[in-house]
């Protein structure tokens, strides 16, 4: 399965590097596009991964606060707030203040809502399944390993170039 590069043309020519930076670009808007379910799901795959943070830390006897699910989601406290907001007017889940810390308040599902989101993750789970099936296990996995190594390597070399320019503006 090839991905289609859109690459950039200069007075020079398409150099490797650009070549490799539309490649780039090429997958990351095929990821923006991902789906995750072939039928119509109660929650969005935003929420539906929020939800699967929260419940997989509520079984592990943990609770997690608006920043903590930003940090595991990789989106805005911001964004978090907003979707809490949103969920938690539909009675999706709700915020309950710390004993102790009454300025901490953690994100919790109602029990009303397992359910729903069971059903959900059924359906996504069984549409997952199928995708991976016909790709192959180990093509799957090949992919998963790959994919990781090489956004693990763009990470490191991020943070050695922030290094080398401290004070500079690249890479705020």
């Amino acid at each position: 399965m090839a991905v289609r590069q859109k690459t950039v043309k200069t007075a020079r020519g398409t150099s490797k590097n650009e070549k490799y930076l539309g490649a780039v670009f090429a997958l990351m808007k095929k990821r923006d596009g991902i789906a995750i379910s072939d039928k119509k799901t109660r929650f969005n795959d935003t929420e539906l991964r929020m939800l699967s943070e929260i419940l997989a830390a509520k079984y592990e006897g943990r609770r997690l606060i608006s920043t903590q699910l930003a940090t595991l989601l990789g989106v805005t406290r911001s964004a978090v707030s907003q979707i809490v907001n949103r969920l938690e007017g539909q009675g999706v889940v709700v915020r309950v203040p710390d004993d102790v810390d009454r300025k901490i308040a953690y994100v919790e599902v109602t029990e009303e809502t397992l359910a729903t989101y069971e059903d959900d993750l059924k359906t996504c789970l069984d549409f997952i399944g199928r995708v991976v099936e016909k790709f192959g296990e180990e093509n799957f996995t090949k992919m998963c390993e790959l994919y990781d190594g090489f956004m693990d390597l763009i990470q490191s070399e991020r943070k050695t170039v922030r290094k080398k320019t401290a004070g500079g503006a690249l890479f705020r």
